[in-house]
């Protein structure tokens, strides 16, 4: 924490919607002003939900930068800019998604998913890493995903660009115990957003060039729907999420990995109770496309019986 009971200085990558909004907004709006909040986004035009959500405390706790997470100049021309460069908690929160079949994905489309989800939280760790290692203080927090743990079928690069950053911090985080500085990863199921409606909008109207029709059947008629089923009976809010991040940033000793939806614990827990993958790799299959109608009606049935508390539970971290 800053020395004499100080703000701390919180910079947020991501903030023109949906989670890195709520984040923002939460941490501008803490009672005791604990947080002076530097909320970023790619292109300031999009501040304006951003500014209304704020109310009076923009300008006064919560500032706003422009950054671009995949620039070079835009991250170190934003961090220059922050008062003698302090920055108490990074939250990498910047991140896009991708679905449908590989086959109809081209490779720089791929490479735009990596640059964003898994370079772009690189790069700003690495620019802001050495002053809190010099310092010997600060968190660093990543937005991953269940996904960075279990592959989910047509979500292949989203779920690699997740696989891939969850590797990078669980190595790194062992190097910055010895710096005291903590890393902790966000690790949220399905949330209801706009960004993720509008993409299950569009992906069902999208042709998918290059692969068989066999595959974009299984996608646009079992996985589509599947996937909906699971949103409306699991499914978190943005608000959920931007208060277990509040937690993990509260905690004196914060966990390194927070699912943030405990329905998700045994489908993590499947996939480590067998070495050899088969387990959770031959479970999806069937329940997709062996059992779908049961997994419909498993999920409706969960969406009737599981109160929103529980649909909603985040972490405790202490």
């Amino acid at each position: 924490m800053a020395s004499g009971g100080e703000q701390r200085v919180v910079l947020i990558t991501g903030c023109s919607s949906g989670i890195g909004l709520r984040i923002a907004v939460l941490l501008a709006r803490d009672e005791k002003k604990r947080y002076h909040v530097i909320a970023t986004m790619r292109d300031l035009k999009k501040k304006d939900r951003l500014v209304e959500a704020a109310g009076n405390v923009y300008g006064t706790t919560l500032t706003l930068l422009a950054l671009d997470v995949c620039s070079d100049e835009s991250v170190k021309q934003c961090i220059n800019s922050v008062k003698d460069r302090h920055i108490d908690i990074l939250i990498n929160n910047a991140g896009v998604g991708m679905l449908g079949p590989v086959e109809s994905i081209s490779l720089d489309e791929m490479k735009k998913v990596f640059e964003t989800n898994f370079f772009g939280t690189v790069r700003m760790i690495k620019e802001i890493m050495p002053d809190m290692k010099k310092r010997r203080s600060g968190h660093i927090i990543v937005m991953s995903s269940v996904m960075g743990l279990q592959g989910v079928i047509f979500n292949d690069v989203y779920t690699a660009s997740k696989f891939a950053i969850e590797g990078f911090c669980e190595s790194l985080a062992v190097q910055l115990l010895k710096f005291d500085v903590k890393l902790s990863m966000i690790e949220p199921g399905p949330v209801h957003t706009e960004f993720e409606t509008k993409m299950m909008e569009e992906v069902a109207k999208m042709e998918y060039p290059g692969a068989d029709a066999d595959t974009v059947r299984y996608f646009k008629d079992v996985y589509l729907p599947s996937s909906i089923d699971i949103f409306q009976a699991m499914g978190q809010t943005p608000d959920d999420i931007a208060n277990c991040v509040k937690k993990v940033v509260e905690s004196s000793r914060p966990r390194f990995r927070n699912l943030t939806n405990s329905l998700y614990t045994p489908i993590v827990a499947m996939k480590y109770a067998d070495e050899t993958g088969g387990l959770s790799v031959h479970a999806f299959y069937n329940l997709l496309f062996n059992f779908g109608s049961l997994m419909h009606f498993t999920m409706s049935l969960l969406k009737c019986l599981t109160c929103s508390c529980l649909r909603r539970r985040t972490i405790s971290p202490d």
